[in-house]
């Protein structure tokens, strides 16, 4: 903005808009740039910002000094007759006036009471006055070369970390105050070298000039000024003296006359050293405070752009959380809650179906080493003692497992992060696994075998000892097994529920949202806003999975029974399979005919009776005598190992299809109808109830800040608009005075029709 009125005129537009901005929205960072000033306890930092007042004040902060930031904001008001200050209060954020003796003891305090800490949270003081100069900065404690002893050092550090970090914020631009001397000894220029290499932001302020002066003469002079060659030429640098009077003596009454007086020093002495017109600029406070204000008004003209950008982004998200609470406190009317609470519970049982068929970029995620820990985390937390949570007792822990998994079985997947569908099938190749871990863990003893046969060696077949031993060994340890695959599944159904709501949630504004129900977005911010509504979605949901583990392990029970009840059953199915096996791999055929079936009817059946033989004569050769029940146990021995292998194999074979249809079908047809069928208990419609007036709140809150911002906005744009007018208007005020100066200036003598260039360019085309 070439033309913006008075700077003071744009400093009061944004301080205005700061104010309301911090004052009434409490946002602390906003992207005004500002000015920091650092250095060294007892450089004359303090005495630079009494002359920037214009007025002598100390803010005392008792032995350990400055421990947190102070915002000083200074306005001139020329038509002011004396100096008023404010202090804004860090409870309300609002501003109180107050005197200046007042004013210093509430920073004083405010220092104090952080005692040997520090903090961040800055005092904000402003004064309003005919003698100080137009700026806003941040006074920072002073850096500390030497401490007593490790507390003091303590203090010291953080004392340092705190500058630092604002030193290392980029809006803010550094005073870095130093004594005069020599510049390669400047400690605080160093340390503003490693946050600001080029200087950009860097401004050195030489403070004691009149100590320096009579050391400087004419040929030194000049190279004074550029720090005998230690100072950069990017670095912009200011040598001054401030008001100073002798130590313990009251400060002068007239303390702007002696800043003025002092300027005048300064400028005298060093003309008369030989400094040319460009280095007195950056000599003198008059010199300083004309740089700095012309400064302000560049940064601040610059940041106006930023400042509306955040505005809008503020207008825009205030709009965005109004309308998403007024849509919020509509549909949780006491006549409508209930009815909420369950479209909202539909569409998340809806949504499951499709993260079940997978969706990109969905979080959470994880591996399956992250996924087993998580999971043995879980149930270590809980007690769980039902199950086993390790497939076999050779595994050490559950490290040694992940360590099998990953690099001898090698599951393709292991290290991938995933969630839904995809994760559900690397789930079930982790628990296959782990069923074929399954085996009897100590032999049939000769006691089990004649304890099974009954009251005589003739009262039971081998047929029914078998059966019998099978179901009392077997039968509960494939059940414990089954029982850590349901918990796996449940558990992996459970963890769902945050990326089910962050795929609704995301498709707002996005192509897909074409292809998914409208309503995903909409329950999905009722589900984040509304504590009750999403307690009662997920509660029903792990309701749900709750009970289809128990379904799981029951029907999975039944099955294990009828099997452990008629394992013949089993067996003949496992010898079908590898005879149909070696059948299907020795014919070339694609696609049997009609005939070709017909032929596979007997064989298959004869299969059959193969397999009936077989299993005969397997217990034909297992010995009746009483004189042979040794023999007669190692093959009974051998037979019952036999067949738990067999249907231990059959049982994991079809795991995945159990878990199908026991367990994922289930849970993905019956969760919609669970969730139609919510209702709300006594207590959690009295909190929805207290949830409204919470949400009238906020909405009166939104609307507020709404309005808030939308008056920054206007604020600033009235200001630009304004003063782009001004500006054109000076500029015509400028051409029409610059045409009627050219005219007085021509020469009286020159004849009126006498041929102008231009003239005698326009005469020669009519010619």
């Amino acid at each position: 903005m070439s033309s913006v009125g008075s700077h003071s005129e744009l400093l009061n537009v944004l301080g205005d808009v700061k104010a309301r901005v911090q004052d009434k929205l409490g946002l602390v960072n906003f992207p005004m740039p500002q000015f920091i000033v650092v250095g060294k306890q007892s450089v004359g930092k303090s005495r630079l910002l009494e002359a920037l007042a214009g007025e002598t004040f100390n803010f005392v902060s008792g032995t350990l000094g400055s421990r947190r930031p102070t915002i000083l904001e200074f306005r001139n008001v020329t038509s002011a007759t004396a100096s008023v200050w404010y202090v804004r209060d860090r409870r309300t954020n609002q501003w109180e006036r107050h005197p200046l003796d007042e004013v210093v003891n509430i920073v004083g305090a405010a220092h104090e009471e952080l005692g040997e800490s520090v903090s961040s949270e800055p005092v904000h003081v402003r004064v309003e006055s005919p003698a100080c100069v137009d700026m806003q900065l941040v006074d920072l404690p002073g850096f500390r070369d030497f401490a007593r002893n490790s507390s003091k050092q303590s203090l010291s550090d953080k004392i340092s970390e705190l500058i630092m970090s604002f030193m290392r914020d980029k809006r803010n631009v550094i005073l870095c105050v130093e004594q005069e001397g020599d510049a390669a000894t400047m400690s605080t220029l160093a340390k503003c070298r490693e946050i600001d290499p080029s200087f950009r932001r860097t401004i050195l302020i030489r403070n004691k000039l009149d100590k320096y002066m009579a050391d400087l003469t004419p040929q030194n002079a000049t190279k004074w000024i550029d720090g005998f060659g230690d100072l950069p030429p990017s670095l912009l640098r200011f040598a001054l003296t401030l008001p100073h009077w002798q130590e313990g003596m009251p400060p002068p009454p007239n303390f702007v006359g002696m800043r003025e007086e002092k300027n005048q020093q300064d400028l005298q002495q060093m003309q008369s050293k030989g400094l040319s017109a460009k280095q007195l600029k950056t000599i003198g406070f008059r010199n300083f405070a004309a740089f700095v204000e012309k400064r302000i008004e560049h940064m601040f003209t610059e940041s106006i752009g930023p400042v509306i950008q955040n505005l809008n982004d503020l207008k825009v998200a205030a709009e965005k959380k109004e309308k998403d609470l007024e849509t919020e406190l509509n549909d949780t009317d006491a006549n409508r809650i209930l009815s909420t609470t369950r479209a909202c519970g539909v569409s998340f049982a809806t949504a499951l179906t499709h993260v079940m068929g997978g969706i990109l970029d969905l979080q959470p995620v994880m591996d399956m080493e992250e996924e087993l820990r998580a999971f043995h985390d879980h149930h270590q937390e809980s007690g769980s003692s039902n199950f086993s949570k390790l497939p076999s007792a050779e595994f050490v822990n559950l490290a040694d497992y992940v360590d099998f998994l990953r690099n001898e079985i090698q599951i393709a997947t292991f290290d991938v992060e995933l969630n839904g569908g995809a994760q559900f099938r690397r789930l079930m190749n982790e628990v296959e696994i782990f069923l074929r871990f399954s085996e009897i863990s100590e032999e049939t003893q000769k006691r089990d075998v004649i304890q099974a046969r009954g009251m005589s060696m003739a009262s039971m077949t081998w047929r029914d000892v078998v059966v019998k031993l099978l179901s009392n060994e077997a039968h509960s340890l494939l059940l414990k097994r089954i029982q850590y695959v349901g918990e796996r599944i449940k558990w992996f159904f459970e963890q769902q529920k945050e990326a089910v709501l962050q795929f609704m949630d995301k498709l707002e504004g996005t192509p897909s949202a074409n292809i998914f129900s409208p309503l995903y977005p909409k329950h999905a911010k009722l589900l984040k806003q509304n504590e009750m509504i999403k307690t009662l979605v997920f509660n029903t949901y792990d309701a749900a999975c709750k009970r289809q583990l128990d379904l799981f392990v029951e029907l999975f029970d039944n099955t294990l029974t009828s099997a452990f009840s008629n394992p013949w059953v089993f067996l003949t199915g496992a010898e079908d399979d590898n005879n149909t096996r070696e059948s299907e791999s020795s014919k070339t055929t694609p696609f049997p005919g009609f005939e070709h079936t017909k032929e596979q009817i007997p064989k298959e059946i004869q299969a059959r009776a193969n397999v009936e033989k077989t299993l005969s004569k397997w217990l034909q050769d297992i010995p009746t005598e009483s004189n042979q029940i040794d023999e007669a146990v190692g093959k009974v021995q051998t037979l019952v190992m036999r067949t738990y292998g067999f249907i231990r194999s059959q049982v994991c074979d079809q795991v995945e299809l159990f878990a199908e249809s026991f367990f994922k079908f289930p849970m993905l047809r019956q969760l919609e109808e669970d969730m139609a069928l919510i209702n709300l208990s006594d207590a959690e419609a009295a909190g929805c109830e207290a949830r409204r007036k919470r949400l009238r709140t906020e909405i009166d809150k939104a609307r507020e800040t709404r309005t808030n911002v939308a008056w920054c906005v206007e604020r600033i744009q009235n200001f630009k608009l304004n003063s782009q007018l001004r500006g054109d208007a000076a500029e015509r005020t400028e051409i029409g005075e610059g045409s009627i100066s050219r005219k007085r200036s021509a020469p009286e003598t020159e004849p009126f029709n006498a041929p102008t260039p231009q003239r005698a360019r326009v005469h020669g085309q009519g010619a």
